[in-house]
């Protein structure tokens, strides 16, 4: 999972937050950022799974079009094998579970 700019911030565009959702302001450092990144794992329970951060310059994000979610799953040789539609509404990870199935040889 990469955390890319904060789509709920209370400065941002789109204000949420309340019940699993971490109440915060939008990051202007990259520690920051990783702080707020840190907080949403938890309150969301994506702790399991591995995370990085985006640069404050937003790299990852513009060069995989991910605002505000978006799924892909990366084969061993460096191809995108799915990408899902932008999310909330192709947010759909049991797509991206058959992906991982079919990437694997487990179809």
């Amino acid at each position: 999972m990469v955390y890319i700019r904060e789509a709920h911030a209370l400065d941002g565009r789109s204000p949420l937050g309340g019940g699993p959702m971490p109440i915060v302001e939008e990051p202007v450092t990259l520690k920051e950022r990783s702080q707020v990144a840190t907080v949403c794992m938890t309150r969301l329970a994506l702790e399991p799974m591995p995370a990085l951060v985006d640069t404050m310059d937003d790299t990852v994000s513009k060069a995989y079009a991910a605002h505000p979610d978006r799924l892909y799953l990366v084969g061993a040789d460096g191809r995108i094998s799915y990408r899902s539609g932008p999310g909330p509404m192709g947010f759909k990870p049991e797509e991206l579970a058959t992906a991982i199935k079919e990437e694997l040889g487990l179809d």
